[in-house]
């Protein structure tokens, strides 16, 4: 198994946003959003470089094939947040509380997410290199076709996961406090799990090849 390659995210000095609303390619650099409302906003293909977003509203925001880069989103919470083909370089998110979030066709690339619950991500078809799980909720996250490397779960409570069609290569499910794969338990290989997990999932295993236990 190779070690995840971690962000090392070092913010300058930041100047806080001055509350306008985010704009679709809008540019922003070094800027601190704090404890602002961006429900419904769109910020289609925008840049975020060396930022902070802290306890922000993400109802309904629509940042399709925006672009993250050394960067940290902490406490942002939202439903229905529209990231799909999205663009996280560099990125630590923190304690996020996220439902219905469409990270479809995204690339993640070192990525660390510690804490918080994220329910219902839909991950189909991105692409997640050196990207590190931490104590998070992961309820009903679909990785249907994604593909996945250098990919840890370490205390993480993984509920009804989809792994239809994805591809892995040194992904360590070992650390998982829970792992509870739905679907796409044939597309395990690539990924290491630890022996109480085998035991866990042996009966998904056997359905998988047609044995029958009785």
């Amino acid at each position: 198994m190779r070690a995840v390659r971690r962000p090392e995210v070092r913010l300058p000095e930041l100047v806080a946003y001055d509350g306008g609303e985010w704009e679709p390619e809008g540019d922003y650099d070094g800027l601190e959003f704090a404890d602002a409302d961006f429900a419904g906003q769109s910020a289609r293909g925008a840049r975020f470089l060396d930022c902070a977003v802290r306890r922000c509203a993400w109802d309904e925001t629509v940042l399709t094939r925006a672009r993250f880069i050394d960067s940290v989103l902490e406490g942002v919470r939202g439903v229905g947040t529209d990231l799909s083909q999205v663009s996280l370089r560099d990125v630590e998110v923190r304690d996020a509380r996220l439902g219905g979030t469409q990270l479809h066709g995204a690339v993640l690339e070192r990525v660390v997410v510690r804490g918080g619950k994220l329910d219902f991500l839909n991950l189909r078809k991105a692409r997640l290199r050196d990207v590190a799980f931490e104590d998070c909720v992961l309820v009903e996250a679909d990785f249907g076709g994604a593909e996945l490397e250098r990919v840890t779960f370490d205390g993480c409570t993984l509920a009804r996961t989809d792994f239809t069609q994805a591809r892995m290569r040194d992904v360590d499910l070992r650390g998982a406090a829970a792992l509870d794969i739905a679907r796409g338990i044939d597309r395990l290989a690539g990924a290491v799990i630890s022996p109480s997990q085998l035991m866990d999932l042996a009966p998904a295993f056997a359905a998988e090849v047609g044995v029958l236990v009785e």
